[in-house]
């Protein structure tokens, strides 16, 4: 294995408030990667898991909630740690072949605005990256949940890479209880590599765990869901969470939006609103839509106008993405007063836009460019 990599440990910092996000410092760390078990991740399971994991060693049921807190809430790396498990409990779960399941980071890049990217063991031969986003009071994690993605759409790396595999909750989950800093996060988005909805259970498995009261006891507001919209997935989604719902749409027109997301196709994006239509999203839940602009394809008046007209009645509002350069595209990002006043003419037609700012652009951690590694076996 080659030399550990050095990355950025949060540290509490001496004259931080409450909100306020820690210092860091470097650190190298040690890992070990779940190629070498021949075992099963205790994190990723939910209460109910748990539950069938103490039945098996012979413990008693209230032993899951005490495992729950350990891996959840105090966030331990061995099963050594549970102290108020019995010695016997914890041989037991050895003996069963179940391990915590942590794993560090194998490698991580900081880019000039604070972003810091983190390579970590995906599925398929192919690693994945997850993404920390410090902002002033908020410290926001970009989740993946597949190595590489089925979408193939034609603005995006990890699209364009193929699909190499489905992450468990298991996996899931790693990412938000390893990047450094864990403890200071105040939102989760699943918009790294992949696309949650066709890997829906684990999904919904590890919102179950953040948001449980046994879990992390998040709100699901702190967490949004970015997705192309598959139909059945979404309405489950809808129906079995409160966590915010972000929709990559990125044209209005059938045709255009077909030739950068093929999956237009299978789930045209009339029906995607049509079904949100069905559902109330005036109070604390947040429907958003994700439109990467690209220069004289879909950056005018007229499709400014068209997706207003779209997105009528609904409440909802509008990510506008500056397009971020990709190896082999020749698709290119219009200019700052080009997308300023294409946000300016929706604000008049009465949809709420804003410019998201880019960021980890210099270490390609924006939107579009995540892509793993191939891991050479």
């Amino acid at each position: 294995m080659a030399a550990n990599p050095v990355f950025l440990l949060p540290l509490p910092s001496k004259t931080a408030g409450a909100n306020m996000l820690p210092r860091r410092r470097v650190i190298t760390p040690t890992y070990t990667t779940m190629s070498q078990f021949e075992s099963q991740p205790l994190i990723g399971l939910t209460l109910e898991g748990l539950r069938k994991v103490a039945a098996e060693c012979g413990m008693p049921p209230f032993s899951a909630k005490q495992m729950a807190q350990w891996l959840y809430v105090k966030r331990i790396t061995e099963i050594d740690a549970m102290t108020d498990l019995s010695k016997r409990a914890r041989a037991k779960l050895a003996e069963h072949g179940f391990t915590v399941g942590r794993q560090q980071p194998l490698t991580a890049a900081e880019s000039s605005d604070g972003t810091v990217k983190y390579l970590f063991e995906g599925v398929g031969g192919r690693d994945i990256e997850s993404v920390y986003i410090p902002d002033r009071d908020r410290a926001t994690l970009c989740v993946s949940s597949q190595a590489g993605c089925r979408m193939n759409c034609s603005f995006c790396m990890t699209g364009r890479q193929g699909f190499h595999g489905s992450l468990t909750a298991a996996g899931i989950m790693n990412q938000i209880l390893s990047v450094p800093g864990s403890e200071s996060l105040t939102n989760l988005v699943f918009m790294g590599m992949g696309e949650p909805l066709d890997n829906l259970p684990p999904v919904l498995e590890a919102i179950e765990i953040i948001t449980s009261k046994w879990g992390m006891a998040w709100s699901p507001k702190r967490i949004t869901v970015s997705t192309i919209g598959k139909l059945r997935e979404l309405r489950t989604l809808l129906d079995t969470t409160k966590v915010h719902i972000a929709i990559s749409i990125h044209s209005p027109y059938p045709t255009e939006r077909l030739a950068l997301m093929p999956v237009e196709k299978a789930f045209p994006i009339k029906d995607v609103i049509s079904l949100l239509r069905q559902y109330d999203f005036s109070h604390q839940r947040r429907l958003s839509f994700e439109y990467i602009m690209f220069k004289g394809l879909n950056d005018d008046r007229r499709h400014c106008l068209e997706l207003a007209h779209m997105l009528k009645g609904l409440d909802c509002r509008v990510n506008l993405i500056r397009f971020h350069a990709i190896p082999d595209s020749d698709l290119a990002a219009p200019s700052t007063e080009v997308m300023e006043r294409f946000r300016d003419t929706l604000n008049a037609q009465g949809i709420t836009a804003t410019i998201r700012a880019s960021r980890g652009e210099d270490i390609m951690a924006a939107c579009g460019m995540l892509a793993g590694k191939n891991r050479t076996i």
